[in-house]
């Protein structure tokens, strides 16, 4: 059980070869040392890496579950498995892709393939985190959503419309256990500096790893439920549903 201070027991990182996923657990580790496991493709060139990674933050054991976010029928063992060893205090939900943006709205399959990605698949696995975790009466589910989803735009809405989806699921899931002893902390980063960004133009108001892992791993502590990295993005947010639908459209990005 995660204590006063921020140290777990047993974490899972569904993603786990996640940059920003990696980084809250080591952020969690910083605090003491707890088993993580860490769901992802085990035939992931990354993979090495981020058990190397886990294992130098302070991980007192780390386990690695082959796991594919599209396999939807593969993810109740995957999930069994990572509570094998007892509760889990804190499980990440940090997968997903960008992609081209302008390529995913003109092309259906990788249109489909991405929105899998970044919707469906979380929400096949919040579904049974959701379960575990009121059986468990204690724990965070901590879902990783974007600003991109707090108002859908032009330049990335096949990303947004995902991630809105995720948003509104994981809020609601939070709601649904509210109650239960368990807690679901949604975290809207903004862009963040990795490799995954890095090919595009820097946003305003962009944040590292580090400033996610250390904002999660405060919320968390303080059970809240949802955050922006950022602090300016929650007045920002704001704005943004508040202007009108022909001037959005007109605004540069």
């Amino acid at each position: 059980m995660l204590n006063a201070v921020g140290q777990a027991q047993n974490i899972l990182l569904l993603g786990g070869t996640s940059e920003i996923g990696l980084g809250i657990v080591a952020e969690f580790l910083s605090h003491g040392p707890a088993r993580v496991t860490l769901a992802a493709r085990t035939d992931s060139p990354r993979i090495d890496a981020a058990v190397e990674q886990v294992r130098a933050a302070g991980a007192s054991e780390v386990e690695v579950l082959d796991f594919d976010a599209t396999d939807f029928d593969s993810h109740p063992a995957v999930i069994d498995a990572a509570f094998a060893h007892g509760d889990v205090d804190v499980a990440i939900v940090a997968f997903g892709t960008l992609g081209d943006q302008e390529q995913l709205w003109q092309d259906q399959a990788k249109a489909v393939a991405s929105a899998q990605i970044n919707y469906t698949g979380p929400v096949s696995v919040g579904v049974l985190l959701g379960q575990r975790f009121k059986a468990q009466s204690h724990g965070t589910i901590v879902a990783l959503s974007s600003v991109a989803g707090v108002r859908v735009r032009r330049s990335n809405f096949v990303y947004g419309a995902s991630k809105a989806g995720v948003d509104g699921f994981y809020t609601q899931l939070g709601e649904a256990l509210r109650g239960s002893g368990a807690n679901v902390l949604v975290v809207r980063p903004g862009q963040v500096r990795t490799k995954m960004s890095s090919e595009g133009k820097e946003a305003p108001l962009t944040v590292n790893v580090d400033d996610v892992a250390t904002a999660t791993v405060k919320a968390v502590v303080d059970g809240k439920d949802i955050i922006f990295v950022h602090p300016a993005f929650q007045a920002v947010a704001a704005v943004f549903n508040l202007i009108p639908r022909q001037i959005f459209r007109a605004l540069p990005f």
